[in-house]
């Protein structure tokens, strides 16, 4: 079998590199026909077209797969052309629907603007264009076949997982350092403060923490759309037990979550794209061995199990996420055993090797010809 990546998709981004890496892991040919983010079409079509061509010179097989990763709604459409002058089948891995992104969840476009209608139009045609459709979760494949009629024998869920190659069982085995024994009790919030992130029930939760308990310290990283509220918010709030910071590696990041971390919390949003999704930070955060609190949504709950390796709270409530946090701040046993068998179930379920067999068992069975070819 041979897949070949297609599209102006940033090769960094986690979701299209697990699946990348876990098809190789299972002896599946992978190349790819990619361009940067943020070229024009005129410019991006010429560019994948000469990539292509150059995939093919590095091994032609006329019955390979193009896959079409996460966001690259406009590139299926160059991939179609190509599917039929070639007899290639494609799949698509949207992630999320331009539509629902930009109109529902970011709210960047009023719902029956033209702009709204034309991201859905996008949406819709990518689908219909694609041989299969991939989605993160179940009630995110419910949502493409509601929304843009996408039948349900057309799409298959593949989880996101996390990047054993960064969030590694190594550090997972690391501990607070001596000197950091005695440090505060700290609760980690990272990601790209996306509305659905909810960032602002976190800081509220803060302080309804710092009423009970004022050796707990909630630390922010990174940055995004939300984040000047939510640091705001805090300021107006006058918390002492948080604090910000900004980006850093995936690296870096990894480091901090398994030596600093002794909560991450997952999402917390309100919004209809929050109760669809289980984002890479949770997986991530489970790869290290922390214990997870987030928002109890369809999502979470078609993946894990509230008290037994994760802790579920209802969404967009601070003081049930206070609560929750008070709690496994004094229960010990219930805090490591959530985080023991998370760790567990994320080393089981949701590496790249997992996840891309689990990936090139579908392709086989929707695309024997390929499988075989």
């Amino acid at each position: 079998m041979d897949v070949c990546f297609f599209g102006g998709y940033d090769s960094d981004y986690p979701r299209n590199s697990i699946l990348r890496r876990g098809l190789r892991a299972n002896d599946v040919f992978v190349t790819e026909a990619h361009v940067r983010r943020g070229h024009k079409f005129w410019l991006r079509y010429p560019l994948l077209v000469s990539r292509w061509l150059r995939c093919c010179r590095i091994k032609v097989e006329p019955r390979s797969l193009l896959f079409v990763p996460e966001f690259c709604q406009k590139d299926v459409f160059l991939a179609r052309t190509i599917a039929i002058l070639y007899s290639k089948r494609i799949v698509f891995d949207p992630l999320a629907s331009r539509f629902e992104t930009k109109v529902l969840d970011w709210r960047r476009k009023p719902e029956g603007s033209l702009a709204a209608w034309w991201n859905r139009a996008i949406d819709r045609l990518a689908f219909k264009a694609s041989d299969l459709v991939l989605a993160d979760t179940e009630a995110h494949k419910k949502y493409y076949c509601r929304e843009f009629g996408v039948s349900p024998w057309k799409a298959e869920v593949v989880p996101v997982g996390f990047d054993d190659r960064v969030f590694t069982q190594s550090l997972a085995q690391r501990r607070k350092l001596p000197s950091q024994r005695e440090s505060p009790f700290t609760v980690l919030f990272f990601g790209s403060f996306l509305p659905l992130h909810g960032v602002a029930t976190a800081v509220e939760a803060a302080l309804h923490v710092w009423k009970k308990d004022k050796t707990v310290r909630f630390k922010f990283v990174g940055s995004g759309q939300t984040f000047p509220r939510a640091r705001k918010l805090a300021s107006d709030l006058g918390l002492a037990n948080v604090s910000f910071e900004g980006w850093m590696s995936q690296a870096a990041l990894a480091d901090k979550i398994a030596s600093e971390a002794d909560i991450c919390l997952g999402i917390f949003g309100r919004t209809e794209k929050a109760a669809r999704v289980v984002p890479h930070k949770i997986f991530q955060s489970m790869a290290l061995s922390k214990p997870v609190i987030t928002g109890r949504t369809p999502a979470a709950r078609e993946f894990f199990t509230h008290g037994k390796d994760i802790y579920l709270c209802p969404a967009g409530d601070p003081e049930s996420l206070a609560r929750a946090i008070l709690e496994l701040r004094e229960d010990e046993a219930l805090r490591h055993g959530i985080a023991r068998r998370g760790y567990e179930l994320a080393w089981k379920k949701f590496t790249p090797q997992s996840l891309g067999g689990r990936l090139k068992e579908i392709l086989a069975e929707r695309f024997p010809a390929s499988a075989s070819g």
